[in-house]
């Protein structure tokens, strides 16, 4: 084991962890914890774009209404405010960094999505993700203050001793431990200030859009060091991925709806018009749910999402991502519509932070996914998470330079010791657990819940977590047992906020409470002090 120092950490390679650490590498020396390869996150997948107020017959007041009314009465106004008015300036910086976005003529080209007013999203064809990601590594990479450490998971954060069953306001992070998967050590990263820019937390689900990465790292270990956890009943299911047996996780972007695509169901019935007005670009949380009104009424593994109507120029230029990737599954999306289902997509919610990414706990700051700030409310608009990334990366940044702490490198390494644990000898252990909580949270704690199902997804839970803690320290960290620790410890806290919101509100949704309540127009807070 080797202790590693540094001025700061960040945990996550995402938008918002690379922004960060280019930032934060002006100051002081940066290391960044990858659990794989420092391009593989949920950003570098994202397809549709970013949000921004960047034309003439758009302004601030029209994106910021857009964002209220999506996020069901739970945004936080000010918040919502100064991102949106930040907006312009995170993409100009994007820009100067090498950022390509598609454009027509000298502006940029604008897409529509589910939920807003205008066009105002920037995109680069249908892999913005991608894009956004390779101009920010390369930034990265040619800053020697930056040093990746692909391969490392992180474990647990390194708080500074306090008496036992102390709430986490009198502590400080020193750091986190993490996995090198290469030698199974677990080694001490100590800095002045840790980023949590992990990501989200798809694959508590069964079916998810993201990418194997996101099991909740972040807002587990903050968890368990004992900071809340806000809105994590608001899980956002993407109404389309693609749908077929050797499509693992890929996403067909609400971009195209925003061209006009058309959802049909196998009997090519447009059935959106029994849902909603705004048809196809109704909110998300509308879509995901007719998707799965529909496919429960009829049987039907699938919906289909019609674009043969449009020109197959157009679309070959303007998704061409998307029509390779169908196209190379027998899927010629300008001949017939492509077959979709809804998926774990997005968290609305995460570790409490203030308007600059500060957590509770003095030395750590959370932005991106991982992160609640008070944006989105019960519902994300279309294209806001990037946006979220980009502003609250810059602020963290910003903030974390002028915080006293940041320039406080810890006294003592903190030292990892492995006690009684052996190798592990049962590894399907955790392959069985694995697939029983996700399966068990894509069946009771899914688009629709009741209060049936959550209670009976308590009460398993209750019994995988104490097997998944005894395994824990029975034998050896793994990757998988780490990742296994993690989506069952958010599960638990899905589970607890989905029970203690009794009313069916955004993303959440429970047939015991079909209507909204206003008094329960809060967030939801959970922590290992209030459950």
């Amino acid at each position: 084991m080797s202790v590693n120092r540094y001025d700061f950490l960040v945990i996550g390679s995402g938008a918002a962890g690379l922004l960060a650490a280019r930032k934060l590498a002006a100051a002081g020396r940066v290391a960044v914890l990858t659990k794989r390869t420092p391009d593989v996150s949920n950003s570098d997948l994202a397809q549709g774009g970013i949000a921004a107020v960047t034309s003439r017959d758009d302004d601030f007041s029209l994106h910021i209404a857009d964002t209220l009314r999506t996020g069901a009465g739970l945004c936080d106004r000010r918040i919502v405010e100064l991102t949106i008015t930040e907006a312009p300036a995170r993409i100009e910086e994007l820009v100067e960094l090498g950022t390509r976005f598609s454009r027509k003529g000298g502006a940029f080209e604008l897409g529509l999505e589910g939920g807003h007013s205008r066009r105002r999203v920037l995109h680069a064809a249908d892999a913005t993700g991608h894009e956004i990601e390779r101009a920010l590594l390369e930034a990265c990479r040619s800053d020697r203050n930056i040093t990746f450490f692909p391969f490392h998971s992180a474990v647990d954060l390194i708080l500074r001793s306090r008496p036992a069953g102390t709430r986490p306001g009198g502590n400080a992070c020193l750091g986190a431990y993490a996995l090198e998967e290469a030698t199974g050590k677990v080694h001490s990263f100590l800095a002045g200030t840790t980023v949590l820019a992990s990501g989200g937390a798809g694959k508590v689900y069964r079916y998810t859009s993201n990418p194997d990465v996101t099991t909740g790292d972040g807002m587990a270990m903050a968890y368990r060091a004992g900071l809340p956890l806000a809105n994590m009943e608001f899980v956002q299911f993407h109404p389309t991925c693609l749908y077929h047996p050797q499509a693992k996780s890929f996403l067909i972007s609400e971009a195209l709806r925003g061209e006009g695509g058309v959802l049909r169901d196998a009997a090519g019935r447009a059935f959106m018009k029994d849902y909603s007005k705004h048809l196809e670009l109704a909110p998300r949380d509308i879509v995901a749910r007719a998707i799965d009104s529909e496919l429960k009424r009829t049987g039907a593994d699938c919906v289909y999402l019609d674009m043969t109507h449009l020109k197959a120029a157009f679309l070959k230029r303007r998704f061409p991502m998307i029509f390779a990737k169908c196209l190379s599954l027998g899927i010629d999306m300008t001949k017939a519509p492509i077959p979709v289902v809804p998926a774990a997509h997005f968290f609305c919610g995460g570790v409490t932070t203030d308007e600059y990414g500060r957590t509770a706990m003095p030395g750590l700051y959370a932005v991106g996914e991982a992160a609640y700030t008070g944006l989105h409310g019960a519902n994300r608009l279309a294209s806001n998470s990037l946006l979220e990334a980009c502003v609250f990366a810059h602020r963290a940044a910003e903030a974390v330079k002028g915080d006293y702490i940041a320039r406080r490198a810890p006294a003592r390494p903190a030292h990892w010791t492995t006690g009684n644990a052996r190798p592990s000898d049962e590894a399907v252990v955790i392959k069985h657990n694995w697939d029983e909580i996700r399966t068990l949270m894509w069946n009771y704690v899914g688009i629709v819940r009741s209060d049936k199902r959550l209670a009976r997804a308590a009460a398993r839970m209750e019994l995988i977590s104490a097997e998944i803690v005894k395994y824990y320290w029975d034998f050896l960290p793994t990757r998988d047992l780490l990742e296994l620790r993690n989506i069952a410890c958010l599960a638990d806290v899905i589970i607890a906020s989905a029970r203690s919101r009794r009313e069916s509100r955004g993303l959440h949704y429970t047939v015991d409470y079909p209507e909204a309540s206003p008094r329960l127009a809060r967030p939801t807070v959970v922590d290992r002090y209030r459950r």
